[in-house]
């Protein structure tokens, strides 16, 4: 039986040695929560409803495409965004039949009407069809938010849904939060629009605005002043190219006057169309876009070839840095608005470290004194056992990047007192076996033995609880299930096979004839 000390004894020394290795020096390989690092909690709503119109409008656009495309003359396509309709007007009632058999291309619309006279048809959105795109808005703007915050450098962040619509950020060790919620808020929707120059900003204000133009303000910073002026740009609704295509945006800096600038490239498919734009409008005018805000609307001197594009205005270089972030990250769905915006100062994570601390080392002196008084020699074995097992779940913490958060300082807490539980189930059969007359070796055996099955299944069901927490819980609930979890494995490696092995070894260099316990 001792001959399994051979392998029991450098794999405990292994596991201990490289969870301490792991772990030290808490400061820099543990992470902290926002509770316990300070930081910023934002609530955001995605306005779904958005999203719905925006794929409306696009459905409309690719329907007038796809129809003339293929011979189809279109009068008009029009959306009604209150009901949730496409209506098209033909111009030749014989083309009827071939458009409704094109728009079972479009299986998220169902009919609902046709004219009198046969020219116009009416398509509504299926009500499953605009639950889905709005189930859809809200994880694509979580998983854009996600990409936009891995960039921005944010430590151990916690983002995730909330309810149907809602999304929680959390943003522990922030330093510039204001610059933080713009770079989360803004939408990023990138568009190239031509510049209608059959019609003067003047004009459109006197209502000369054509049904395919809208007004668009450009925003220009005097460099000497920083005074902010807004000129306005009549524009074609239509873009002629979006962001969609884009495969990188980077920030690079003007030879001439060294102001910033970003940089864009497209992939084939977008390259294609931004010569295509270019090159069959060269010496008009094509204003970039970036959510309803003109950037610049330089003038086509030449088709441009490769897929480069460059994005200039006043930028400072974080905000040519913080644009370009968005861009590489993807346009937000629908735009999203804060309802709730908390900073946690880092003094009350200070303070709560130091409570954290104390209580956890109030609780195990306390555990201590009343293991070994109670239990005697017996109960240093299980004060070993319970160190390591602190040892063991801070480098399981630092091994996984855990967040360590005041909720999971309960659940270490729980842990050490569970470990302690499993040490006292062993002890008190041992007891029982050696009242009954057993050898002190075959009592150690026995107790070990009898006590297994309780305390695994003591700890299963826990284990099973804390996985369900860390499932469905968020944020604080989501930190105690991930160091339940984890101490609970611990407890289970030091209470039964590092305890018994302890015994073992005892037992080993000398026969034992009485235990202390």
């Amino acid at each position: 039986m001792y001959r399994n000390l051979r392998w029991k004894i450098p794999l405990i020394l292994i596991v201990v040695l490289g969870s301490a290795f792991l772990a030290l020096p808490l400061e820099k390989k543990i992470n902290l929560g926002l509770d316990l690092q300070g930081g910023m909690h934002l609530v955001l709503e995605v306005q779904t409803e958005k999203a719905v119109e925006a794929g409306l409008d696009r459905r409309g656009d690719d329907i007038k495409k796809t129809l003339e495309e293929d011979g189809i003359e279109v009068d008009r396509v029009r959306v009604d965004q209150k009901k949730k309709r496409i209506s098209i007007a033909l111009v030749a009632q014989s083309d009827m039949a071939l458009a409704e058999d094109k728009m079972r291309s479009y299986p998220g619309l169902q009919k609902v009407e046709t004219s009198d006279d046969g020219l116009e048809v009416v398509f509504e959105l299926k009500k499953d069809e605009s639950d889905f795109i709005q189930q859809n808005a809200v994880q694509q703007a979580l998983e854009t938010i996600r990409n936009r915050i891995d960039e921005f450098g944010v430590s151990e962040p916690s983002i995730q849904i909330q309810g149907d619509r809602r999304i929680l950020v959390q943003l522990p060790g922030i330093k510039d939060a204001d610059r933080a919620i713009k770079l989360i808020g803004k939408t990023a929707r990138l568009e190239f629009k031509l510049v209608n120059e059959m019609v003067s900003p003047e004009q459109a204000e006197q209502g000369g605005l054509p049904t395919d133009s809208q007004v668009l303000y450009e925003r220009r910073v005097n460099r000497d002043t920083q005074e902010v002026t807004k000129l306005p740009i009549v524009v074609k609704k239509r873009a002629a190219l979006t962001g969609e295509t884009l495969t990188n945006a980077d920030v690079r800096y003007d030879s001439n006057n060294n102001m910033p600038y970003v940089s864009i490239e497209f992939n084939s498919i977008g390259a294609q169309k931004f010569y295509d734009i270019t090159s069959k409008n060269v010496k008009k005018r094509l204003a970039i876009v970036l959510d309803n805000n003109v950037y610049s609307a330089p003038v086509i001197q030449e088709a441009i070839a490769g897929g480069r594009a460059q994005i200039t205005g006043s930028f400072t270089t974080n905000e040519a840095r913080d644009l370009a972030i968005a861009l590489r990250a993807g346009a937000l769905p629908a735009p999203v608005t804060i309802l709730e915006n908390r900073t946690v100062g880092p003094s009350l994570g200070r303070d709560s470290i130091d409570a954290g601390v104390t209580s956890i080392v109030a609780g195990f002196i306390a555990v201590l004194v009343f293991i070994v008084i109670y239990y005697r020699l017996s109960g240093v074995v299980a004060v070993v056992a319970l160190f390591l097992n602190l040892v063991l779940l801070l480098g399981a913490l630092a091994y996984f990047g855990a967040s360590l958060t005041l909720p999971g300082i309960a659940g270490i807490l729980l842990t050490v007192g569970m470990a302690i539980d499993a040490n006292v189930l062993v002890f008190e059969r041992i007891r029982e076996e050696l009242k009954i007359g057993k050898t002190v070796r075959a009592a150690i055996e026995a107790g070990f033995e009898k006590a297994f099955r309780t305390i695994v299944d003591a700890n299963v069901t826990t284990f099973i609880a804390a996985i369900v927490l860390f499932q469905f819980g968020t944020g604080p609930i989501k930190g105690f299930a991930i160091t339940l979890c984890i101490g609970i494995l611990a407890s289970m490696f030091t209470a039964v096979f590092v305890s018994h092995t302890l015994f073992d070894s005892a037992q080993a260099r000398k026969k034992l004839e009485k235990l202390s316990i």
